[in-house]
């Protein structure tokens, strides 16, 4: 593994570094108040080759290694995690399960779309009661023929109503348990799908999440991914990219926060002297940054792990545990660091504190990468 970026990682980093700085700053704090998803900015950012950043040049993607996707990741999360979230679903979930599971036909269809950027996806598998739990789905889709039969709910769906495509996972034979699952393309539009109303968060607030209603939806079958009962690994495969891409957007939340932490603490003085100066600040940053390259190690390694092929299971897994816990201590130091500036919203470290827990909660709580962890090492 090399820790030192090559020119191109380099070139990329900075493009979206300025993008962030440019283009989502400036009415990041109003999205936020207001809940207002960041629709012109998600338009650039598919100009700009971010929202199908891995994909191949064959079908409308940018090429591009993890690495530069976590890179990428890492700084638009510094200032938006509502505009870096779109990013990663539609990187990590979308067009990472259509390139690598679709047929031919799906590629054409939806993939190249989704990878330009000109339409945006969702990854639906989470529901009222089974969360992140891909073997109790309640979501059922009864086999037709020609076409399956689409019924439930899906909760906490990202893009949930400015996607274009959504990728479903349903039980189509509860005799075989997670044998009997299986994934879905659904277009917007379909007859019997709804959209609930947008969810009010505590974080990620410029954020699209919805619950989604299929009551007899008609689905070809040729928007079936895989082979039958292929569903329950189609949506493990994927969550485990899905891992990388959160954890980039934990690292990003905790390293913006440290950053206007440590620019705060150089230039706000107290008795004569930068709040730098005194040891209980500067023991502050210290941790944070110690914390923060951690962070950055573990996610980094996921990411070369996946670029070689080789097995990132645990390595993603660590990655999103350790940076999302990291971001939620990070943020609330943050916070501390500028006293009372830091819970007005103008500073920006009360949202990031915000933004940084659902870090721990979706692609899998911190209970679940627990689980996933120790049964890499055990095993």
């Amino acid at each position: 593994m090399q820790f030192q970026l090559s020119e191109e990682q380099s070139m990329i980093q900075q493009a979206a570094r300025d993008f962030a700085q440019q283009e989502l700053k400036p009415g990041v704090i109003e999205r936020d108040e207001h809940q207002k998803f960041p629709v012109e900015q998600v338009r650039k950012l598919g100009e700009l080759g971010f929202l199908g950043m891995m994909v191949s040049e064959e079908f409308g993607g940018s090429g591009l290694d993890a690495v530069s996707y976590v890179l990428v990741m890492e700084e638009l999360s510094k200032i938006d995690a509502s505009a870096s979230v779109v990013v990663s679903v539609n990187n990590s979930l979308v067009c990472y399960g259509l390139e690598a599971f679709g047929s031919a036909e799906q590629k054409e269809k939806y993939l190249k779309p989704l990878a330009s950027g000109e339409i945006i996806g969702a990854f639906c598998l989470s529901e009222p009661e089974a969360g992140s739990d891909a073997t109790s789905q309640h979501t059922t889709a009864e086999d037709k023929g020609d076409y399956y039969l689409l019924n439930g709910t899906k909760n906490w769906i990202t893009n949930g109503s400015t996607a274009s495509v959504y990728l479903v996972i349903a039980q189509t034979d509860p005799s075989l348990k997670h044998h009997g699952i299986n994934a879905f393309i659904v277009e917007k539009g379909m007859e019997g799908f709804t959209i609930g109303p947008k969810e009010n968060k505590m974080g990620i607030r410029g954020s699209d999440t919805h619950s989604l209603m299929f009551n007899d939806v008609k689905v070809p079958k040729e928007n079936r991914i895989g082979e039958n009962g292929f569903g329950f690994k189609f949506a493990m495969k994927t969550l485990e990219g899905g891992r990388i891409g959160i954890a980039a957007q934990a690292l990003g939340i905790a390293a913006g926060a440290y950053e206007l932490a440590l620019a705060y603490a150089q230039e706000r003085k107290s008795f004569g002297k930068p709040i730098s100066d005194h040891q209980a600040i500067a023991f502050k940053l210290a941790d944070m940054a110690t914390k923060i390259e951690a962070a950055r190690m573990l996610v980094y390694k996921a990411a070369w792990l996946k670029d070689q092929g080789q097995s990132y299971t645990l390595a993603g897994s660590m990655a999103k545990l350790y940076a999302s816990k990291v971001a939620m201590e990070v943020t609330v130091e943050a916070v501390q660091v500028h006293g009372g500036y830091g819970f007005v919203k103008e500073y920006h470290v009360e949202r990031l504190m915000r933004d940084a827990k659902i870090t721990q909660i979706y692609e899998g709580t911190s209970e679940i990468q627990q689980m996933v962890i120790s049964r890499e090492i055990l095993d």
